[in-house]
């Protein structure tokens, strides 16, 4: 065998490669759901010929992550597929365009999120993604300085706690409170949060647990960040997608006493997690995250 250089010798071997894989970072995303599960229903094909029915020739139905799209019977709007196409048909929008999204898009979705908030937002609050996952990205990246630290829930999404931990981050963990329909355990925030804590992350519709915090409960969440200094990043991706007796409120209504990072996205209620369309909004009447140079 040739070494690829043409000279009929075999290819070098390495005394030792000096790579491996964040240790860190696996250990976050191997305990996910969806890995967890995806590893059952690996187990399950593998006994069963290929047919992914563990040899009883059904389908095993995927329930680690919320894309309700596979299935035929769950369809976005037929406006929005045909706005989509026609947008991509009239040639106007191939050129390069600004790295935080095009405007037009930016105001909409400013208008769209400002129905449910005491004041406007504008196009120059919006910054388009590639989903929310980017969205988490881009927000660990910046907030990365030496030293600092984020508080994360526990249970919750794990992604927020791997790109953290990617960015050389510490991660906190303060406790869902389950007798109290999994709010924020605020007392344990608080003494968590040091000097070099940054900020902390809420999701509301809860993911895993599926809660709807109260407007009441927000309302002391926005206080005790305040109270520390830092802000909150509410991670919304489930907005308005409730079931129960809880009306969803966005964090950003009390972005005039905290400020605040508000991550959503179309995946979930427009039922179109491929299209890979999310943002991030600076919900901060006040101007704080210009005054620090967040954003």
């Amino acid at each position: 065998m040739e070494d690829g250089s043409g000279n009929g010798r075999p290819p070098a071997t390495a005394a030792a490669w000096n790579f491996e894989p964040n240790g860190a970072l696996l250990g976050l995303t191997a305990l996910s759901v969806r890995g967890v599960l995806g590893r059952v229903k690996a187990g399950m094909a593998a006994g069963g010929g290929g047919d992914g029915g563990g040899g009883g020739g059904r389908a095993v139905i995927p329930m680690g992550h919320g894309d309700p799209s596979v299935f035929p019977c769950f369809r976005t709007t037929a406006d929005a597929v045909d706005a989509v196409a026609a947008a991509l048909r009239s040639g106007e929008h191939n050129s390069y365009s600004s790295c935080v999204g095009l405007e037009p898009a930016r105001r909409s979705i400013a208008r769209y999120l400002s129905r449910d908030l005491p004041y406007e937002l504008s196009a120059d609050d919006v910054y388009l993604t590639s989903g929310c996952a980017q969205a988490i990205e881009i927000i660990c990246s910046v907030l990365a300085r030496p030293g600092a630290n984020i508080l994360c829930p526990r249970p919750g999404y794990l992604f927020h706690e791997a790109r953290a931990v990617f960015n050389g981050m510490e991660v906190r963990y303060f406790d869902l409170l389950p007798e109290s329909g999994w709010e924020v355990d605020l007392d344990g925030v608080q003494e968590l949060a040091d000097k070099n804590t940054v900020a902390m992350v809420i999701i509301n519709p809860g993911n895993p647990c599926g809660n709807v915090y109260t407007s009441e409960h927000l309302a002391k969440v926005a206080e005790t960040a305040k109270k520390l200094g830092i802000f909150v990043i509410a991670d919304e991706v489930y907005a308005h997608l409730t079931f129960g007796q809880n009306k969803f409120v966005p964090m950003g209504v009390f972005g005039s006493v905290a400020p605040v990072l508000t991550l959503g996205s179309i995946s979930k209620r427009w039922v179109v997690p491929g299209w890979r369309l999310g943002w991030i909004v600076t919900s901060d009447p006040n101007g704080v995250f210009q005054r620090t140079k967040v954003v």
